[in-house]
């Protein structure tokens, strides 16, 4: 009787000490598996061009100068005009997509979408793009709502990031992927708070996404995936993973926003679910099927789910961090090289 509790009780320890081995095997298995889902290797980020935060932060005050870039205006076209000479400069292959647009209040408006390539003849082919043009009223703002913002963050900045990318990567283009960079024109047209109603029967806003995505620059262009640039320069910016984003391109959110975190941008890239926003990605996504997110900076505490300045005077200068603006810009590079 004894021997058999004794041998019941060997049998069971043994069993215990087969399980805790599994354990330490299974968890050691887990952290090697954990570890061996890393999207930069040691080898990636030693290839990684860097981007310098003063060429972004120029950029962003380089279109600010212009003034406005409201459409049908000479700041506009000076801005568009710049744009298009630095692409151009730097060895992009740039085409212009002209076209017109109806407004919320009936007007009829001249657009101009800039989309410039780097390694145009690659088959694989990523998008990032960003808008250009800035808001003609100020109608979040307590006092000369029907003037025009300067649309430092608002526009410039996203603009600011593509145009360091093409800076820097024409520089040094040792990745195969095909790279395009959109930048969208009358995306922020859209009708004023203050306004009774659209003559059109909509808010007006994205009209230069709306145009390309039914009428794409190249026949049968197809891209991998895309990103979106919006509202990318500010302070303390917090990008949470925007809804429209999450639906459409799940797998995107999750691969840009782990490689934020990889580089060290976790304060910036925040693993939480933001809310719905209505820009560019929608019509990409719904229009053309490829997989586009939003990076946009969200703030539930404004009252709105933006940064402090939107649409009003202070989308100024003052609004611009480099740090923000740098940390954007090298996730993208580190986004493209990890697609090789």
């Amino acid at each position: 009787m004894i021997m058999q509790k004794r041998g019941e009780l060997y049998r069971v320890m043994s069993k215990l000490c087969l399980i805790l081995l599994i354990g330490i095997w299974s968890c050691a298995g887990n952290n090697e598996s954990k570890q061996s889902k890393k999207l930069l290797s040691v080898e990636l980020l030693t290839k990684l061009p860097k981007v310098n935060a003063d060429s972004v932060y120029g950029f962003v005050k380089k279109q600010v100068e212009f003034g406005p870039r409201v459409p049908e205006t000479e700041p506009h076209t000076k801005c568009g005009d710049f744009i298009v000479s630095y692409l151009k400069q730097n060895g992009l292959e740039v085409i212009e997509q002209t076209f017109e647009a109806k407004a919320w209040n009936g007007e009829t408006l001249s657009g101009r979408n800039i989309i410039a390539s780097i390694n145009p003849a690659a088959r694989k082919r990523i998008l990032f793009s960003a808008h250009w043009d800035t808001r003609p009223y100020a109608d979040q703002d307590s006092t000369e709502k029907e003037k025009p913002i300067l649309g430092a963050n608002d526009g410039a900045s996203g603009v600011g990031v593509l145009l360091e990318l093409a800076r820097v990567l024409s520089v040094k283009s040792d990745f195969k992927t095909g790279l395009d960079l959109i930048f969208f024109d009358l995306e922020d047209y859209g009708m004023p708070s203050y306004a009774e109603k659209s003559e059109t029967g909509d808010s007006g806003y994205c009209l230069g996404s709306q145009y390309w995505s039914k009428n794409m620059h190249i026949k049968d262009y197809h891209a991998f995936f895309g990103v979106l640039l919006d509202m990318v320069g500010g302070k303390n910016a917090q990008f949470l993973q925007e809804k429209y984003s999450l639906e459409y391109a799940p797998s995107i959110v999750k691969r840009v926003w782990t490689i934020g975190s990889e580089l060290g941008y976790s304060k910036y890239f925040i693993f939480e679910e933001g809310e719905y926003i209505f820009d560019d990605h929608f019509y990409i996504n719904r229009n053309t099927g490829f997989p586009t997110i939003d990076i946009i900076h969200q703030d539930s505490d404004m009252g709105h789910p933006f940064f402090a300045g939107w649409h009003t005077h202070e989308d100024d200068m003052d609004a611009i961090d480099k740090e923000t603006l740098e940390a954007v810009s090298n996730m993208l590079i580190a986004v493209l090289y990890s697609e090789d």
